[in-house]
């Protein structure tokens, strides 16, 4: 399973979306990066595989920053999502 994350202007929570496939997950990553690129639409609609009724909307000006990783990896105390110093 693999997390597209996506940080907003002035929220503290991330908006987190997954995806089954490596592939999938790359694609919506790149769509994100063209919207925070400016090359996007005005607005971004984020589905959720699962649920295929279930959607949000995102106004794209309000997208900061995305990051893509693989979701095994956080919950076994081993490499965490985002970008850290190793001690």
């Amino acid at each position: 399973m693999y997390v597209v994350e996506l940080s907003l202007k002035l929220s503290p929570m991330p908006v987190a979306v997954q995806r089954k496939e490596l592939n999938d997950a790359q694609v919506l990553y790149n769509q994100v990066r063209q919207v925070l690129e400016g090359d996007g639409p005005r607005l971004l609609e984020l589905t959720c595989e699962k649920e295929e009724d279930k959607r949000i909307t995102l106004l794209c000006s309000e997208v900061v920053a995305v990051q893509l990783y693989e979701k095994s990896a956080t919950g076994s105390g081993g490499k965490r999502p985002g970008f850290s110093f190793d001690s």
